[in-house]
């Protein structure tokens, strides 16, 4: 095979039992420090690279620590990782508080839960000698209702009793509404963002509920803070808007591609549908900017479903394939590598068994090398192949060509082979076999192929 990763599920295991046993992760911090020195780092993934992998604190470690996150690399690299999201890594409200990390209490402040700035600086570090960026989650929108910002109320929304308010229409009343028509709130934000990557060496931002918050202030935010470093920020947003990216932001959520592949997998949706779906997000996007290509998240899997009763385990990797290869920054939540087949809280502490599932977890080990292989052919054209049940489609450039089929049903499938395709010879990139295709290729059930053209 062209990659055989077996050690890293000992790898991952030692990694992990190091920081269960209180040994000490990578590159140490002497706690007696201040402040620890931030290392340099420029080599940031551009954008058509990226992989990334979202940490939920809680549930990634058994400490729910960033030194567990710092343990666990070996394990987020092997996965073709080039982009680490921290979720909110912030102190948490406690008035009118249920524990979410997206209540922030302090925007310059490390929550002790999860350790402090000396760990952050650790990872960060650590995360860098391997060439791997770091982001944060950045909640704009909204903070606990303890936040010092309170001490000063025109900060916030108010109704017409002066009464702040809750973000309106959300439910979320554990936080409280800020007011984006009040100049100082934005430029303490704005500080507050550069504070990051000044003090901790950050690579950019995951930035929350982008929607919700005026362009003019992402506009704003984004080139004042691109404009204090010398390193190419990640700019992640959640929104779906075309104006989020007039407003500086590289790549925000493709909803729209999640609910099709969903309904694929879960309502026997055409599989073709994928494509229109596919283009039309990424209609009038240039090269420098893209779409989150996911099959869950953080939200997903807490609140939703798991990918296992979406796409069954047999088929969550297939889905994750498709998505990987047709186009967009791939994302991977914690536990989906392995598919565990439950919620997964980030309310509080839900530690992953990480020896679940191993076989998922060499597939996606396995797939993610070799997409990094032929990543220059993934950048070439891409042809659909319209079929009902089978996600099916090429890519190709000047000197290559794949072939990327995705059975999405429950049985074997016959797919029948364009004119083009016919009567040719391929490789499995995922097994070495030579595979000739003549004029249909039959598919076990959710069964995937990664075909290279000889």
């Amino acid at each position: 095979m062209k990659s055989v990763w077996i050690m890293t599920i000992v790898m991952m295991a030692v990694s992990f039992s190091c920081e269960e046993s209180g040994m000490v992760p990578p590159t140490p911090i002497d706690k007696e420090d201040e402040t620890a020195t931030v290392n340099s780092f420029s080599n940031i993934a551009k954008l058509s690279d990226r992989v990334i992998y979202e940490v939920n604190l809680r549930a990634f470690s058994s400490s729910g620590k960033l030194a567990g996150v710092t343990a666990g690399l070996d394990h987020i690299q092997s996965l073709g990782t080039n982009v680490i999201w921290l979720m909110p890594i912030y102190p948490i409200g406690q008035l009118k508080g249920v524990n979410s990390p997206y209540s922030v209490q302090d925007y310059q402040a490390v929550n002790t839960e999860f350790g402090d700035l000396n760990d952050l600086i650790a990872l960060v570090n650590e995360a860098h000698s391997r060439d791997m960026a770091v982001i944060l989650d950045w909640v704009a929108n909204h903070t606990s209702w303890d936040h010092e910002w309170m001490q000063t109320p025109d900060w916030y929304v108010q109704d017409s009793d002066g009464n702040i308010i809750e973000p309106p229409g959300t439910g979320w009343t554990d936080v409280a509404e800020l007011n984006f028509d009040n100049i100082d709130m934005q430029a303490e934000m704005i500080a507050s963002m550069k504070y990051w990557i000044e003090e901790a060496g950050i690579d950019g931002f995951r930035c929350d509920a982008i929607d919700f918050v005026p362009d003019a202030f992402w506009s704003e935010a984004i080139a004042s803070i691109n404009s204090a470093t010398d390193k190419e920020l990640i700019w992640l947003g959640e929104g779906g808007k075309a104006e989020n990216f007039t407003s500086g932001f590289e790549f925000n959520y493709a909803w729209d591609f999640y609910g099709k592949i969903k309904n694929i997998y879960s309502n026997s949706n055409s599989a073709s549908g994928l494509f229109v779906t596919h283009e039309q997000e990424m209609s009038g996007l240039d090269a420098n900017q893209s779409k989150l290509r996911y099959i869950t998240n953080h939200d997903v899997y807490a609140w939703d479903e798991t990918p296992e009763e979406v796409y069954t385990n047999e088929g969550s990797v297939g889905a994750f394939v498709a998505t990987a290869f047709i186009g967009g920054v791939p994302l991977i939540y914690s536990g989906q590598e392995i598919g565990r087949p439950s919620l997964i809280s980030f309310f509080g502490k839900d530690p992953i068994d990480w020896s679940q599932n191993p076989d998922i977890l060499k597939q996606y080990q396995d797939l993610m090398a070799v997409r990094e292989s032929v990543l220059e052919v993934l950048h070439g054209e891409l042809i659909a192949y319209s079929d009902t049940d089978v996600i099916a489609f090429s890519r190709t450039n000047e000197t290559s060509e794949l072939l990327i089929l995705v059975n999405t049903r429950a049985t074997s499938k016959t797919f029948s082979l364009p004119t083009s395709l016919q009567n040719s010879s391929w490789e499995n990139l995922l097994t070495d076999e030579n595979i000739p295709l003549g004029n249909e290729i039959s598919l076990d059930a959710f069964q995937y192929l990664i075909l290279q053209k000889q």
